[in-house]
């Protein structure tokens, strides 16, 4: 693979005869070398003349080699991607099939040439419309946040896109769950250009080149009208965060590694996802029939509330003098542009955060839940100790949900996070009930309801200097948060034409609160304080295109806004997931208050095995597993769990078995009160029971597979094994099962059970995973081996054996079958 990406890049280098900028660039190039070496040996020299310590020389030495390793990683990496953007889609995807584009992974995403071929074609007309973005939005922004790093002077001096186009990976259109007067489209958007970037930061001058950016966007056409161009206007953004890389040319070459330009990388980034990150949107007017507010008014679907409660078993960062330390752990919690961060916990691997807060939830269909944990280094970098991720939608299905999460790229450890999803409304009648909640959590400062703010402009504002107009903008306050507006140069009559949505905690009691400023002088020239008690009273709860007088300003300066208000109800509870066909999971049963649901009725008899199955194992069609702890879930299928206060032991208890998704499944009708506390499950239309031995008579296994697309992961369960045969009752077997991925038997693919004492009838309910790009996943097997610990010697004889195909099933759905245990067939450990 590497050998093919290698020759992508080189193919897309086309060779050139030799000039003589060629001819000179090689002169000084051995000029260069040759002083290089005579720096090296005259530091040599130095060292051992002034009889300084070795480590001044190893130290820089070894600074070198580091920085220069990831310099040529970077740039391989950088080159790759450049060369994937210029080559057609079919080399891409022959040189590269383990991150094939979207439309291959997902039936219901389109490809998108045509739309790449008008790219290609509008390109060069861009290049002004990106200089202005850059210059107007992002430079001062990124300017206003270096300089919270004492980094001052920062701004753009050429900005130039180069001729390569970003490409779209595919395009899926929603025809479902929308309303009638808009179209929603997602679009797998890539650039990696050559654009040419330079900028002056610390009177350095510097440039960007290599720049990369990756992300999902999202385009919502709304409202449709009856004249052309049928669309009203656009609204553009980001679901999440995008990924954005760049390669730094010229004297700020000296701060591309890691730590100095993290911090350039991080301001960006910033200043991007406050443009058209979720919940900020990018508005773009098609109409002037459509008024402007229609298209900027946030519009919150809902609040996500979230409770990070603790993390368990994380990584040992910490160095001390008798070997590995433990961790610092704090947690970084994003949902788009929405950030927070925890405290840190000193040395503890099992810290509990119990840290709360709420996101504004703008569109729920494609947003993630991401958590990172980081370990605290004072005067360092601070070390991951990993990430996970979970889509949102699946806690509107669920309406609560409390889910242990599996941190990626990390060795282990989990974090246990508590979600409720609350929808809103109108209904003035259902603020007490929120106020109630929200008095019942003490550890976290929670909301009500949410305002949405449309500011359309101020009119006649007062002068801040004699005979000079104001450069006038706005500071939007509610509770904690701050909101400002883009300066308005020279005007008493700015336009803003601008929305902001605020978490409101009370809003009988809490105002709004707005501020006229002059950024020359920052002076005061005017202010507004609303009560947001006001609104309570205005039908449905909203005031639209208001002029108000502002206060301490001219006689006649008003500020035009809209307001609207909007009242959390309550989570939805699980009665209603009946009415939507959602998928099946199965929550684990640690004792806990809220939502147990109760028995479901007696499963159906078992169905006929499918035919692509071999006859040595039978599809299981209502597996019930026995209540077990809860063990993380993946993203894609989260689990559902009681909630309780008290940390779980897991030394007790065992791992949540992988649901069986099929369409027939039947959803339980009914869920218990909370004081009843019963273990619930899951009725699938199979049997957890065997009567057979097995073809060969060595006993049979129940595993589930499913295969997350999310997360490129393949998640195998060991429920149990039955009949394992007893030819010495004075010697019952241990049993315990043996994973390996093949083909390419390493330790790394190597996954193992406990093992169960004297039992001939084991149960496991253990879940392992492999990440595994879905191009390679047809071709690999799974081979299982039952063995037991009670060998001659201490050796671990084997019971029995079972070779899974992968490329056997359809892993659209997860799968829960009972496999025939047969002789030993392959060389093991």
């Amino acid at each position: 693979m590497a050998s093919d990406e290698k020759k992508m890049v080189s193919a897309s280098k086309p060779a050139l005869p030799p000039s003589s900028d060629d001819e000179n660039g090689n002169v000084l190039s051995m000029i260069y070398r040759f002083f290089k070496k005579v720096s090296v040996v005259g530091a040599v020299y130095l060292v051992g003349y002034m009889q300084w310590s070795v480590a001044w020389l190893i130290g820089p030495v070894i600074l070198s080699v580091l920085r220069d390793q990831w310099r040529r990683e970077s740039e391989y990496r950088r080159n790759l991607a450049k060369a994937a953007a210029k080559s057609s889609e079919k080399d891409f995807v022959l040189a590269k099939l383990d991150d094939l584009p979207a439309w291959v992974f997902f039936p219901d995403v389109e490809r998108a040439e045509w739309l790449n071929r008008i790219l290609l074609q509008v390109w060069p007309n861009v290049n002004q419309f990106a200089r202005n973005i850059l210059k107007e939005s992002i430079e001062p922004a990124v300017a206003e946040s270096l300089a919270n790093y004492k980094l001052n002077g920062f701004k753009f001096e050429r900005v130039i896109l180069g001729t390569i186009a970003p490409r779209v990976g595919g395009v899926k259109v929603y025809d479902k769950n929308l309303s009638r007067d808009e179209i929603i489209m997602d679009v797998d958007l890539f650039y990696a250009g050559d654009c040419d970037i330079s900028f002056v930061l610390q009177r350095i001058r510097g440039g960007i080149k290599d720049l990369q950016i990756h992300g999902m966007v999202r385009v919502v056409m709304k409202p449709l009208i009856n004249k052309m161009p049928l669309v009203g206007g656009l609204q553009i953004f980001f679901l999440n965060n995008p990924s954005i890389d760049f390669n730094l040319v010229g004297a700020a070459d000296v701060l591309d590694m890691p730590g100095f330009s993290d911090i350039l990388r991080r301001c960006i980034v910033e200043q991007v996802a406050k443009m058209m990150v979720l919940p900020n949107k990018l508005p773009i007017k098609l109409s002037d029939e459509i008024p402007t507010v229609d298209l900027r008014m946030p519009e919150p679907e809902g609040v996500l509330r979230i409770h990070l409660v603790q993390a368990q078993n994380l990584m040992k960062k910490d160095v001390s003098m008798l070997g590995k330390g433990k961790s610092d752990p704090y947690a970084i919690i994003t949902v788009g542009a929405q950030q927070w961060k925890t405290k840190h916990i000193d040395n503890n691997v099992n810290p509990r955060w119990d840290f709360w807060c709420e996101a504004r939830i703008m569109q729920s269909l494609g947003q993630a839940l991401e958590v990172e944990v980081f370990d605290k280094d004072e005067g360092n970098d601070d070390d991951k100790l990993g990430k996970c991720s979970l889509d949102i939608s699946q806690v509107v299905r669920f309406g609560r949900l409390d889910t242990w999460q599996t941190l990626q790229q990390a060795k282990h450890g989990k974090v246990e996070l508590r979600l409720s999803w609350h929808r809103l409304t109108t209904d003035v009648t259902e603020l007490s009930r929120a106020l109630t909640e929200t008095l019942l959590i003490k550890t976290g400062d929670l909301s009500s309801a949410v305002l949405s703010v449309y500011i359309d402009s101020c009119k006649k504002l007062p002068n801040a200097r004699a005979q000079s107009k104001p450069d006038p903008y706005l500071t939007v306050t509610v509770g904690k948060k701050t909101e400002n507006t883009a300066v308005q140069m020279r005007t008493d009559d700015p336009v803003y034409e601008i929305g902001h949505s605020f978490l409101v905690q009370n809003p009988e009691i809490d105002n709004l609160e707005i501020k006229v400023l002059d950024s020359k002088t920052g002076s005061q020239l005017g202010m507004l304080t609303y009560g947001i008690s006001a609104l309570l009273k205005q039908k449905d709860l909203t005031m639209i295109t208001q002029p108000l007088m502002l206060q301490k300003s001219g006689p006649e300066s008003k500020i035009i806004m809209s307001l609207q208000l909007r009242i959390l109800k309550e989570a939805i509870r699980e009665e209603d997931l009946v009415e939507d066909e959602i998928p099946v999971v199965i929550p684990p049963s640690t004792p806990s208050p809220p939502i147990t649901p109760a028995q479901p009725s007696p499963a159906p008899a078992p169905a006929p095995a499918p035919a692509h199955v071999p006859a040595s194992l039978e599809s299981v069609d209502g597996y019930t597993p026995e209540p077990v702890a809860a063990q993380p879930a993946q993203p894609s299928e989260p689990e559902l769990k009681n909630i309780d206060d008290g940390v779980p032991d897991n030394s007790s208890q065992k791992s949540v078995p992988v649901e069986h998704i099929e369409k027939e499944v039947d959803v339980p009708q009914e869920y218990s009160p909370p004081a009843e506390r019963s273990s619930p499950k899951l009725v699938h239309r199979t049997s957890s029971l065997t009567t057979s031995s097995g073809e060969a008579g060595l006993g049979r296994i129940l595993l589930s597979l499913r295969y997350s697309m999310q997360n490129q992961t393949l998640f195998v369960v060991v429920h149990k094994i039955m009949h394992i045969p007893l030819k010495d009752p004075a010697n019952v077997p241990d049993p315990y099962v043996k994973l390996y991925l093949l083909p390419g038997r390493s330790k790394d693919s190597k996954r193992k059970t406990v093992v169960v004492k004297d039992n001939c009838m084991p149960e496991y309910d253990e879940q392992f995973e492999w990440v595994i790009p879905l191009a390679e996943l047809h071709s690999r097997q799974v081979e299982v081996t039952v063995a037991t610990h009670k060998g001659f010697l201490g050796g671990s004889p084997v019971i029995g054996q079972v070779l899974v195909h992968l490329n056997q099933y359809d892993f659209r759905e997860a799968k829960t079958l009972w496999f025939d245990l047969m002789p030993e067939t392959s060389p093991r450990d």
